[in-house]
């Protein structure tokens, strides 16, 4: 960056002052009132049939079962909108994490703020890969602009000194200051480019979840046509059979599907936001948890991006202790080159930097003569120093010793090898040696790819390095050793790109290709990355990881961005996405099961009774007690599974169907018992069948949320309130006579024994049925 005094920026107090004036830069977003939201929970096609049926109610002269529908309609209204507003409120939290930072120049001082606090007259400074937060003016140097996402045009653009920089504009080259003209809604496009997008993404869980519930509506539809059938044979009156069936449409509609996967999620992310991984897009948690693939960077992902002397060749006479002393007199600290700073850093630990002598001149690296160079005042004789590629220094040298061989041992695993050759009074150039330098693999990389392929995800490693160096750091790490070399890479995609472990010398245009061809194959693609070329992969990806030291384009692109160095969150994430997998699959199951039972028992027992065995408003009661414990499954306490999750969508209905036929044999025996052992009348065997149907549907919850014996898990603190809330409610209400007829107490606690023992011996089942369709 420029010296701080060779440009004029804004003083905090007049950078507040036109804040005042201009605003923040920010573009408003478009957020409805939140009495608008509320009163969105009402005009929805599920709301619709409960608002039809409480106008049935009204028509039929029953106001007390309208009044008491529309209560529960409306609390279930409420408590939706309560989980939404908290997962909303969570994002919120995390979008001002990903805040984009901007450099600025105030008070004379160059530093970071937020890009909302820019204002028309701040002086910034422009990288690679910085994203334009307002409309700039340059002020020196060049840059080379990709508009694409502004003007459509793919071809990038110069931009020199008086040049403008539109908001959203990504800068692929170069480095300039710049002076902001233009701020939020008065920018030129007029918006900002804004790193947490506004748009959501359909997950493909949710997507499955609704083609399951298309399919149990269309079940219910064939049941209600048929009940329709009977009522008119049998001359059942249809403003008496009309608001059952519509209940009964209701009741196959999964009513609190979005509150519990946005609130499973939102959680979700919170979780991993105190991992180190941010999210950026929900529906990527989903994704990961179908991650079966990992393509991965190896510099500053696996390895650390930091070279480290590895190993020293030392020539007579001179021992590895010189051959070191004179490399790192040929080098220079305030260079910052990394190969300098990692020989003087290893001298440093020697004790070899303690006494040097005076430094007469020092020419640094020059990628033409491949060499640096030093020359010092050593006591009576100039000392000359040389580093650089082996090649030219041996060239250079007057004791020609052949270290082609040498060179090529120390540079087998992929190590950077240089010659070193010194130079006092008369005797010539004599070779110290020979150095070998690496970016060394991450402590913690072996043992997180092996918890990776633990977890059923195959790491590959996409690396611009040659085959060499990749596959000496491949192998280091546990990911193998099949190389794919430049030059078979493109046919390695056309076969689906899964025959290689490593694939070396890869262009960041080809990482797009490998990502598309491995989706092409079957698979779920994470792919890791930091900088603006890695964007389009980033994006194309299932799961696109930005590491910590990414630009501020790949974060845009990507769905997870790291907070820490390497890839060690990542297992954390798989985890916690594979935790709220198995968090959706016990609410889909569970709805399943449900329906099945309420829709075919209802139906059914109906035609073979001739009698409606549970009235519309139990119904209703009945299905918001079911939801109220169904929204705390979010919150569940679940183990993850140790391979990638997908569902198979026949397995889950056949085994949701078994279970359901087991709570269908004892739903019919509970009926029959009540009408024919207990000779109860109509009002009180309905309340019979309500309690029985709520009792079973909370037993199911925890029947189907562990794969192993129901009880070898603790669920969540809340879940288990919502559970005894549940019944405690609903307790008292069927033995008071609370908007039913009241039953003996001990006929409600011979319910919740017998549903126990129901519990224990179907679970035995229930294992066997998991294990056969692979869950």
């Amino acid at each position: 960056m420029p010296e701080a005094a060779a440009l004029q920026g804004l003083t905090s107090t007049e950078a507040l002052q036109r804040q005042s004036t201009y605003g923040p830069n920010a573009v408003a977003e478009d957020r409805p009132h939140v009495w608008l939201v509320f009163l969105r929970k009402f005009w929805a096609p599920v709301p619709w049939m409960l608002e039809a049926t409480i106008a049935l109610q009204f028509a039929l002269g029953k106001p007390d079962e309208a009044a008491i529908i529309a209560a529960l309609l409306a609390f279930n209204a409420v408590l939706g909108f309560a989980h939404e507003n908290r997962a909303n409120n969570a994002l919120a939290m995390l979008k001002s994490r990903l805040e984009i930072q901007v450099r600025v120049l105030r008070d004379n001082i160059w530093q970071k703020l937020p890009a909302q606090q820019l204002v028309p007259g701040d002086v910034v400074y422009l990288r690679m890969g910085d994203l334009a937060t307002a409309d700039i003016r340059l002020l020196d140097g060049k840059l080379l602009l990709d508009q694409s996402a502004l003007t459509g045009e793919s071809l990038p653009v110069e931009a020199g000194s008086g040049s403008f920089v539109h908001a959203g504009a990504i800068v692929k080259r170069g480095e300039a200051p710049g002076e902001v003209t233009a701020t939020g809604v008065h920018t030129f496009f007029g918006k900002t480019a804004e790193l947490v997008r506004s748009a959501k993404s359909v997950s493909h869980l949710e997507t499955l979840i609704v083609t399951i519930v298309k399919y149990l509506v269309t079940l219910d539809a064939i049941l209600v046509a048929a009940l329709l059938t009977y009522s008119a044979l049998y001359g059942i009156p249809l403003t008496e059979v009309l608001p059952f069936a519509l209940i009964l449409l209701v009741a196959s509609v999964p009513i609190a599907l979005p509150a519990t996967y946005t609130l499973a999620t939102a959680l979700g992310a919170l979780e991993l936001a105190k991992n180190g991984v941010l999210v950026t897009r929900l529906s990527a948690i989903e994704e990961a948890a179908a991650m079966d693939v990992l393509a991965s960077d190896k510099t500053g992902t696996i390895t650390q991006n930091r070279l480290a002397l590895t190993a020293l060749r030392s020539y007579a006479p001179y021992n590895d202790k010189d051959l070191l002393y004179w490399a790192a007199l040929a080098c220079d600290h305030s260079t910052q080159d990394p190969i300098d700073l990692a020989i003087l850093d290893a001298a440093q630990v020697r004790g070899l930097l303690s006494q040097l002598p005076r430094r007469l001149g020092f020419i640094p690296f020059d990628p033409e003569t491949k060499r640096s160079e030093a020359q010092y005042d050593q006591s009576d004789n100039k000392l000359r120093v040389l580093k650089g590629a082996p090649r030219v220094i041996g060239g250079l040298v007057v004791n020609g010793i052949d270290i082609g061989s040498d060179v090529e041992k120390l540079g087998a695993d992929g190590s950077r090898v240089l010659a070193v050759a010194i130079e006092t009074g008369s005797n010539g150039l004599q070779l110290a040696g020979l150095v070998a330098l690496q970016d060394p693999p991450r402590e913690d990389s072996r043992m997180l790819i092996q918890d990776l392929h633990n977890l059923g995800v195959r790491v590959l490693m996409v690396s611009g390095d040659g085959p060499s160096t990749a596959r000496a750091v491949a192998e280091k790490v546990g990911i193998g050793a099949r190389v794919c070399a430049p030059e078979k890479l493109q046919e390695a995609i056309e076969q689906g790109a899964l025959d290689y472990d490593v694939f070396a010398r890869v262009l960041p245009e080809d990482k797009f290709r490998l990502v598309l061809a491995l989706q092409q194959s079957g698979h779920v693609v994470g792919m890791s990355g930091d900088g603006v070329n890695d964007s389009p992969a980033l994006k194309q990806a299932e799961v696109g990881i930005a590491m910590a030291n990414a630009t501020d384009v790949a974060k845009a692109a990507a769905s997870l961005v790291l907070t820490n160095p390497g890839l060690g969150d990542i297992k954390a994430a798989i985890e916690t996405s594979r935790r709220i997998n198995q968090r959706m699959l016990t609410y889909t199951m569970n709805k399943i099961i449900k329906t099945l039972e309420i829709a075919i028992f209802l139906s059914v027992g109906v035609m073979l009774t001739g009698v409606f065995v549970i009235t519309p408003l139990l119904m209703v009661l009945l299905l918001f007690t079911n939801d109220f414990v169904t929204m705390s499954i979010a919150t569940d306490h679940v183990s993850f599974s140790r391979k990638p999750e997908r569902w198979n969508i026949p397995n889950l209905m056949l085994t949701s169907g078994i279970l359901a036929g087991f709570v269908l044999i004892l739903s019919f025996a509970v009926f029959f018992a009540g009408r024919d052992w207990l000779h109860l009348p109509l009002n009180q065997l309905q309340t019979l069948i309500f309690v029985m149907l709520v009792f079973t549907g909370q037993g199911n919850v925890y029947l189907v949320r562990e794969r192993r014996h129901f009880w070898q898990s603790l669920p969540s603190q809340w879940m288990l309130i919502a559970s005894l809330l549940d019944i405690v409610v609903v307790f008292i209400f069927a033995t008071k006579g609370i908007l039913m007829t009241a039953i003996p107490v001990e006929l409600v606690a011979g319910l919740v024994a017998l549903v126990m023992v129901y519990l224990i011996a179907v679970d035995f089942i229930k294992i066997r049925v998991f294990k056969h369709f692979g869950f």
